[in-house]
């Protein structure tokens, strides 16, 4: 089954309702052994186009990963990564706030983690946490300690999707590319993915209180995450979102999206000069000689 990725893509300006968007569709793969071979495809076409986004150091790709717990953004990351150069990418995992970083406006943690020309950035987790956790937990914003004025609960939100918006429109102009996965887990997969957590052992460091907690809020994240998704997918930093009840499609899936994403930057090797044609044939004669 060809995958589209414009079948996942949030467009600009529409309105997102979770609830009409599927978290499982049709396997993209006809049994497990086929799905490695998709993969592995995947992978190498990926390795390559990532060795063609070094060598030509023009343009960045940022690669940001949103979701709700336990559905699956480490798995992605790293089936989907497996093959590229780690001198040409770099993955940060966002947790809580340090108290240095909330003493900054809240874009400054990971706008120094972006990535350098001719490199692939993986952010598990973002920025985006500031209008989804804080939006559902808005007491966290007294940590922040903004001015009074500006903790408005009617406008902060806006404001802050201006910021977004501006922001990846930066990086757009400065080379830039940016796409952005939401893993769509449906709640009942969440369960199971959690009961899992606590019979393997090899999975119980993944689960904690903590996790059981924010369950709670699942229908107030659920409409936090429709108004981002709503507000913030732009045609230069688009986000897709990518049905997670099977890891295996999802990871197809962002492979594929990834993939598109770099073929677009019509990439290619840097071509020689005139006087790097020459330098190199005069090596080679000592070489030889």
């Amino acid at each position: 089954m060809k995958i589209d990725p414009d079948d996942f893509r949030v467009i600009p300006g529409k309105r997102v309702k979770l609830g009409k968007w599927r978290t499982d569709i049709k396997p993209l793969y006809k049994s497990d052994k086929h799905y490695k071979e998709l993969l592995v495809n995947d992978v190498g076409e990926l390795s390559e186009l990532q060795r063609l986004l070094y060598a030509s150091s023009t343009y960045s790709l940022l690669l940001i990963f949103q979701a709700m717990d336990a559905a699956g953004k480490d798995g992605a990351i790293a089936h989907v990564l497996s093959g590229v150069n780690p001198e040409g990418c770099e993955v940060y995992s966002f947790k809580q706030p340090s108290a240095e970083e909330s003493a900054h406006d809240f874009l400054w943690r990971t706008t120094c983690r972006l990535p350098a020309r001719g490199r692939i950035g993986v952010f598990n987790r973002s920025y985006y946490e500031e209008i989804l956790v804080v939006r559902v937990h808005p007491d966290i914003l007294e940590a922040e300690g903004l001015p009074a004025e500006l903790k408005d609960r009617k406008t902060i939100w806006d404001g802050r999707y201006r910021s977004i918006v501006e922001f990846e429109k930066h990086m757009h102009r400065s080379g830039t590319r940016v796409i952005k996965f939401f893993l769509h887990l449906s709640k009942e997969e969440q369960r199971k993915r959690f009961l899992e957590r606590i019979d393997e052992p090899s999975k119980n460091w993944k689960f904690s209180l903590s996790d059981l907690r924010e369950r709670k809020f699942w229908n107030r994240y659920m409409g936090a995450y429709e108004d981002c998704l709503s507000s913030t997918s732009l045609k230069g930093s688009p986000w897709y979102i990518v049905p997670a009840d099977d890891k295996l499609n999802a990871r197809l899936i962002v492979s594929r999206v990834v993939i598109d994403a770099l073929k677009g930057l019509n990439l290619g090797y840097p071509r020689l000069t005139g006087a790097r044609r020459r330098e190199l044939r005069a090596i080679r004669r000592k070489l030889e000689g």
